[in-house]
């Protein structure tokens, strides 16, 4: 006498393991979210206990342009994937581009706002309590943005060189979480610097 054994029905859909640069990615932008939490509350911890030097009411200027131009960056990064997703090259090149140069508007207006603090405020990063959490803080995305960039335009002279094709769409996905998470970063810098610090 054969057991008989209970058949479970086959699955419509198959699972298929995410992809390695997808999962790594997502790995990366946990991490970095931790490193940018501890920056953030220490920035709030210290906010106001500065005795000496200037205050962020008195030399702090909203960069409302910049803002824009960051958070804009995200629709077009999205708009090149999804040309690069249907094979339309050209507009991606173009999209792409239009992100790498308002990432570059935004990391130049941040360079000259420091240069308005140190010269003509004489806000350094030792100058005061304010001083150290605002530029380890700001300083600390400036950065990312940095690293961005220097990958956005790699992707960008690719695709002048014409070696960047619609199977690689995948890829450049993965480099816009990046981006995607970097202005989201700028985000909550925005209101903590800018909005409930002065």
């Amino acid at each position: 006498m054969s057991a008989s054994y209970p058949t479970i029905p086959a699955s419509d859909t198959e699972w298929i393991l995410p992809a390695r640069g997808t999962v790594a990615m997502y790995c990366l932008i946990v991490a970095e979210a931790a490193i940018f939490t501890i920056f953030v509350v220490a920035y709030i911890f210290y906010l106001g206990k500065s005795l000496t030097g200037p205050q962020p009411q008195t030399v702090l200027h909203a960069p409302i342009f910049l803002t824009i131009c960051l958070l804009s960056s995200s629709l077009t990064i999205h708009f090149a994937v999804r040309s690069l997703k249907t094979g339309t090259l050209r507009s991606f090149a173009l999209w792409w581009f239009l992100t790498l140069a308002l990432g570059v508007v935004f990391l130049a207006g941040t360079v000259r706002e420091w240069q308005r603090l140190i010269y003509d405020e004489g806000l350094t990063i030792q100058t005061n309590l304010f001083g150290t959490t605002y530029y380890s803080l700001v300083g600390l995305h400036a950065f990312h943005v940095t690293v961005g960039l220097f990958a956005l335009a790699a992707v960008s002279i690719f695709s002048i060189c014409g070696l960047v094709k619609q199977e690689h769409a995948e890829r450049a996905e993965v480099l816009s979480m990046y981006w995607h998470f970097v202005d989201a970063v700028w985000v909550v810098v925005f209101m903590v610097v800018y909005v409930v610090g002065r």
